[in-house]
């Protein structure tokens, strides 16, 4: 070859050379990044789509359904997981290591978070996932799962102001049935309903209990009743050898009996499907919750949280299970509450409602009077199903004479002694009002019309009230205003107003003014007191906007307006209560129509006796005398000590 075509060939192959340097720059192998990005992002659902090329520690070929398979298994309980890749991998020659950051959540809501790496190999220029349980965990081998345990946390009660417990855990025979164990459910049922109704009032709705069996496994336990301990002992011997019977003994928060404020307490149970829809992932079937009453307002606070614990386990050679904990997050306790009822007060109010047999809805509230300390919260029958004796909206009859009474005397208007004429009826804008059993007492001192209870006097001083004058009185004791107990509690609505026969009908209790028990004693505890001050129930935790105390009240119109509610027990229409032990008796009778038929009438007491104020409601029950006086009478005669008889 010529020296010139030799010398231009070699020079275009120089050329050559350098056009292809940078072209061999720009095809450099792939980061393993991408392919351990897209491993986490894909882990929490066990789906890769693709993204991600697998192998075993010995290079075998995995597939992404071998892959989440084995990721599963390895998870056990858990379900719950997200993953982040922390930084870049580290590269060396065809390997790489990738850190990364599991974070679980567990029952209750609890993050274990721990690290984690992640092997990658380079085939082919594709980096490929080293599948390896270590993944999962450090300390995970194949055939070993995670797996949780709830460490459940123990649930507080409700303790008296002293700190004693008044709802706390005491021992329960759940009483059950088992399908497979029974031999003849028709002859089984009624001695079941028999032996029940000696220790539950009314008995257990057995009515569903054979559709329950139908639709239950053979080997389910299908509930009936919970009992407390010792009443379960009453009839142990009745149905403990029956053929399908069965018996699970376990604990639960109760207060001292069945019918211990339970209204207001409420109860504890099984959580419902209701309660689990409406508050997703909060509970699981089984929890214990509280169902009604304080149990349920203050469920979060009783209950605490669970704790949990993840632990590795695996099969041993000999098929015995090996447990290691690896993480553990302690329970937090319930905290208890703490309220003012006093056993002893409470105990006599349950009595009473329970020794008066009345099927009505009734009841008692009681508080001590020089601090407001409520001590009793009493309904019935059998405890009672709504927290009547805070809850009710009910005409408050003839006990609001007292507001009417208190108004006029402070107005200056009339005094205990002013005449004023208690005619059979009295009639305003064509509206006549009459007395109970046609009284007629003619003019009398202001003083008797209140001990008598005359309707039409008290119609007639309304025009001395005015417009607004009613419920300025009914402020003045606390009715209507805006209270703090830390439960639902109603606080009345007092009629303000409206036409001249309104005003007339809302001065003895009637027209559109509603309270509630603890409405009216809170209203006599000021009288007693001689100032308003909230009824306190919840002491721990405290409500966080309690009532400020009222004024000073008057002591002229308070001498006045107690001698008149003295002179009620002594010569007028609670007579009965004169010999009641424990000191007098002041108060004041209502028999209250709450609808459009003469004969449906509420009847009252409100009153106090030393340093103990109360209210006895009862619904529809007729006459005050005929009901609420002697449950009055029941409840304070409750309240001494027993003599024993030799």
């Amino acid at each position: 070859m010529p020296a010139l075509a030799q010398h231009r060939r070699i020079a275009l192959f120089a050329a050559l050379a350098l056009l292809a340097t940078p072209l061999a720059a720009c095809s450099k192998d792939p980061e393993p990044g991408p392919a351990l990005d897209a491993f986490v992002a894909g882990w929490p659902h066990a789906q890769w789509n693709g993204k991600v090329t697998f192998v075993g520690p010995q290079n075998q070929a995995l597939t992404e359904t071998d892959v989440a398979n084995r990721l599963k298994g390895l998870s056990g309980t858990l379900d719950t997981v997200t993953v982040k890749a922390d930084g870049k991998p580290t590269i060396s020659d065809k390997s790489a290591t990738g850190k990364i950051t599991v974070d679980w959540t567990l029952p209750g809501g609890t993050h274990w978070t721990y690290p984690s790496q992640v092997r990658l190999t380079q085939q082919n220029k594709t980096w490929r996932v080293i599948w390896d349980p270590k993944i999962v965990h450090p300390d995970l081998q194949e055939n070993a799962a995670l797996n949780t345990k709830v460490v459940a946390a123990a649930r507080a009660g409700i303790n008296d102001a002293a700190g004693n417990p008044l709802a706390t855990a005491r021992n329960v025979v759940v009483v059950g049935v088992e399908p497979d164990k029974i031999k003849d459910l028709a002859v089984l049922t009624p001695v079941l309903d028999s032996a029940l109704k000696t220790v539950v009032p009314g008995g257990v709705d057995l009515s569903g209990l054979a559709q329950q069996v139908a639709q239950a496994k053979p080997d389910a336990f299908v509930e009936i009743v919970t009992l407390r301990r010792e009443a379960y002992d009453q009839i142990k011997p009745m149905i403990h050898d029956l053929d399908g019977t069965v018996f699970r003994e376990e604990t639960r928060i109760l207060a001292p009996t069945r019918t211990f404020a339970k209204a207001l307490f409420g109860s504890v149970g099984e959580v419902t499907k209701e309660i689990m829809d409406a508050n997703p992932g909060k509970y699981a079937q089984g929890d214990q919750v509280g169902l009604y009453g304080l149990q349920k307002q203050y469920d979060a606070r009783l209950r605490g949280s669970d704790g949990v614990e993840v632990d590795i386990t695996s099969k041993n050679a000999d098929g015995t299970t090996r447990t290691q904990k690896v993480f553990g997050a302690d329970a937090k306790d319930g905290q208890a509450l703490s309220v003012t009822l006093d056993p002893k007060v409470q105990n006599a109010a349950d009595g009473a409602i329970a020794g008066s047999k009345l099927t009505q809805r009734t009841a008692i509230v009681a508080m001590r009077v020089s601090d407001g300390h409520v001590l009793a919260v009493a309904n019935g029958p059998d405890g009672g199903g709504d927290d009547l004796a805070l809850v009710a909206q009910v005409p408050p009859g003839s006990t609001f004479k007292v507001v009417t009474a208190y108004g006029v005397l402070d107005g200056g208007s009339v005094t205990a002694d002013s005449v004023v004429d208690c005619p059979a009826t009295y009639t305003v804008d064509g509206r006549t009002f009459k007395n109970a059993h046609d009284m007629a007492l003619g003019p009398v001192p202001f003083h008797t019309d209140l001990a008598k209870s005359c309707n039409t006097a008290f119609a007639s001083l309304a025009p001395k009230l005015g417009d607004t004058g009613l419920a300025a009185a009914g402020t003045a004791l606390g009715l209507g205003t805006k209270w703090d107990l830390g439960v639902d509690c109603f606080t009345g609505a007092v009629s303000s107003g409206g036409s001249q026969a309104e005003q007339a009908a809302a001065a003895f209790g009637q027209g559109t003014t509603v309270v509630s028990p603890v409405a009216m004693l809170g209203a006599i505890g000021a009288v007693a007191r001689g100032r308003w001050k909230q009824p306190v129930l919840l002491l721990d935790p405290a409500p966080a906007a309690p009532a400020a105390d009222g004024p000073q009240l008057k002591e002229s119109t308070l001498t006045q307006l107690r001698t008149g509610l003295r002179e009620v027990v002594t010569n007028g229409t609670a007579v009965s209560l004169k010999d009641v032990p424990g000191g007098p008796v002041s108060g004041k009778t209502g028999t209250a129509e709450y609808d459009a038929d003469p004969a449906h009438t509420h009847a009252w007491f409100i009153g106090w006796q030393g340093d103990l104020a109360f209210a006895v409601f009862v619904e529809n029950g007729g006459d005050s005398t005929a009901t609420a006086v002697p449950l009055a009478e029941a409840f304070l005669r409750g309240l001494q000590p027993q003599t024993v008889r030799r």
